[in-house]
């Protein structure tokens, strides 16, 4: 099935008219303060509006959350009233499908849309969490970022990998971080090694496994 990798870390399915984007983290500033952690209270605002924009700009008919959507399950009732309003905007007209994840393994029926533990489309499976020797799989999670240095200058980027078997897609949450593609727990997923998607300025570069570096 073809897929189109966009500058905002999201997954376009044509064919099927699919917006596939991952961990969103939705409200974990708010979640962090809870336990005297304070950050700038504005995460979930900056992550609807990539959201939003992406959405609008290519107007999927459907749209597929794989997972860690909300910080926490307290998360969807933490919402500011804002934030409520631009949710429901870009959910309506269109198909809505929580996937479940570590973070949110229930959410509550005002947030709208669907929510499962997993779904199929054709010949792909979508869930969360990324599963060994699994193909046809599209998963999040992990939040990869991938390091190249050239000419002397490091540059570190979310990314995509991918074997043509599977995908594992960055985060786009605004307080996500990300896990170094070198790491030791993408090995038995990728055994025979992936290819990194990293998401530039303006476009985004394939970049083999070995050309990558670690933290």
């Amino acid at each position: 099935m073809a897929a189109i990798l966009d500058l905002s870390g999201a997954m376009y399915l044509p064919d099927e008219d699919t917006l596939l984007v991952a961990d969103l983290h939705f409200e974990k500033g708010s979640s962090y303060a809870r336990r005297g952690m304070l950050l700038p209270p504005y995460d979930t605002r900056e992550t609807l509006a990539a959201l939003s924009e992406v959405i609008f700009r290519l107007g999927p008919r459907r749209v597929v959350a794989l997972g860690d959507s909300f910080h926490d399950v307290g998360g969807p009732d933490r919402l500011g009233g804002e934030e409520r309003e631009t949710l429901g905007a870009v959910q309506s007209g269109r198909d809505w499908v929580w996937v479940t994840g570590n973070h949110d393994r229930s959410l509550p029926d005002h947030i709208g849309g669907t929510v499962v533990e997993d779904m199929e489309i054709r010949d792909l499976i979508l869930r969360h969490e990324p599963k060994e020797g699994a193909t046809g799989e599209v998963a999040g999670h992990l939040h990869p970022v991938g390091k190249v240095v050239m000419r002397g200058r490091a540059t570190r980027r979310r990314c995509f990998l991918s074997d043509g078997a599977r995908c594992i897609m960055p985060a786009i949450g605004a307080y996500t971080g990300g896990l170094n593609a070198c790491d030791a727990v993408y090995k038995p997923l990728f055994p025979k090694g992936f290819t990194a998607y990293l998401i530039g300025t303006e476009r985004i570069f394939a970049i083999a496994r070995a050309m990558l570096c670690r933290d």
